[in-house]
């Protein structure tokens, strides 16, 4: 390795890639990120149509942004606070959380991808620690005891101490570390859109599960606006990507029982196939993985983007924990402490949307009414509800 290789090569320049460099950054690491795709903050203004893709972003992941100084630019105009959530089963179950019952100043906020992404592409390039190579195409890894190579299709190869996988779902890192578990379909696609609302949210979001035509989620947007997101069978979501705006708003007004009058599309659906992804391990030989290429959720707990944040942090706290006891930040001790750090948090969260899912998937009808039950039940059960808060705020 020459004294211009990188301690860290990040291979992804998503949200959780960016993140994850600035974090070993401001660790003091030297970082490398690499992107097939070029890295742009992209235009962020106030008068801007509201991105279709938002974040619910935990209290926990909005602690670990400030910290690194993203947080404090994203644009205050263009957050929105869930101080209250109401979710309804499909045969009477209802479950309230709230945020001053919690102690919190908001279960979550919800942040456009637009300008989350503009703040951590600014903060990255400030930050002297990091080079960009992008846009570059790697076409292998290799991997030696004392360090790994990635290799391009044009350009000189790259070494490093550690690489890391933050480039999604079917991540590319992955198969070439031969961790080659695929992703479970779910038979769901996430289908996203904004509305006009007729009535204020008050800072509410509202979910809906259905066993039928799967979770529908609304979220506050500032203003008398706000996000959906409906995890829909595949067949009703190719309806719904194909329905004409005034329907789309009429369908999605009726699967939401009008909670907020009438709605008006303000932005053309997406869509986002949905996978289920549990691997044995997320670290081998100089390799650790992070966000989507490490683990599969479903998006009904809004938690995918939180347990990469939580995984940026980990990663970053693991390799800074041991200063200069251990200087090479692939060693197999620090990967250890980055597994021991994560594991339980992230299988918790897979058990239980996972679990959820299939529960409210099922229709027989003696089920139906003992999962709407146990919603009521815990409820009633403020100790309860808390502890089951707790995960998804930190």
């Amino acid at each position: 390795m020459s004294s211009n290789d990188p301690d860290v090569t990040v291979v992804g320049a998503g949200l959780v890639g960016l993140a994850l460099a600035v974090s070993l950054a401001r660790a003091g690491r030297s970082v490398t990120i690499v992107d097939r795709n070029g890295i742009a903050a992209g235009e962020a203004r106030s008068d801007m149509p509201w991105d279709a893709r938002v974040y619910a972003v935990s209290p926990g992941s909005a602690e670990f942004l400030r910290a690194l100084g993203v947080w404090q630019q994203l644009s205050s105009d263009r957050i929105e606070a869930i101080e209250a959530m109401e979710i309804f089963g499909d045969a009477g179950g209802r479950l309230h959380f709230s945020a001053y019952e919690l102690g919190e100043r908001a279960l979550a906020w919800i942040v456009e991808h637009r300008e989350l992404n503009a703040a951590l592409v600014a903060a990255m390039r400030t930050d002297p620690n990091i080079e960009v190579v992008a846009p570059c195409v790697p076409t292998a890894i290799s991997w030696s005891a004392d360090s790994a190579e990635l290799r391009f299709a044009e350009g000189s190869p790259l070494t490093a101490r550690l690489i890391v996988g933050a480039d999604g779902v079917h991540s590319w890192v992955r198969a070439q570390a031969g961790l080659l578990h695929a992703p479970r379909p779910y038979g769901q696609t996430a289908v996203v859109a904004n509305f006009d609302i007729e009535h204020a949210h008050r800072g509410r979001a509202f979910q809906w599960f259905d066993c039928e035509e799967g979770v529908l989620a609304w979220l506050p947007l500032p203003g008398r606006h706000m996000s959906m997101v409906w995890s829909a069978p595949e067949t009703l979501a190719a309806d719904l990507l194909a329905a004409e705006a005034g329907k789309l708003s009429q369908r999605v007004e009726m699967q939401g029982h009008s909670e907020l009058g009438k709605l008006e599309l303000l932005t053309p659906p997406a869509a986002f196939p949905l996978s289920f992804l549990k691997l044995p391990t997320v670290v081998a030989h100089r390799l650790a993985l992070v966000g989507d290429a490490a683990h599969g959720v479903h998006p009904l707990a809004g938690q995918g983007m939180n347990l990469g944040f939580g995984d940026a942090a980990a990663l970053s706290a693991a390799l800074a924990g041991f200063g200069d006891a251990v200087g090479d930040p692939g060693a197999p001790i620090l990967l250890e402490s980055y597994v021991r750090r994560r594991a339980a948090q992230v299988l918790a969260m897979q058990v239980a949307t996972d679990g959820l899912n299939r529960l409210f998937g099922e229709r027989a009808r003696w089920l139906s009414a003992l999962r709407n039950r146990g919603m009521s039940v815990v409820d009633a059960l403020g100790p309860l509800k808390r502890m089951l808060a707790q995960p998804a705020l930190r």
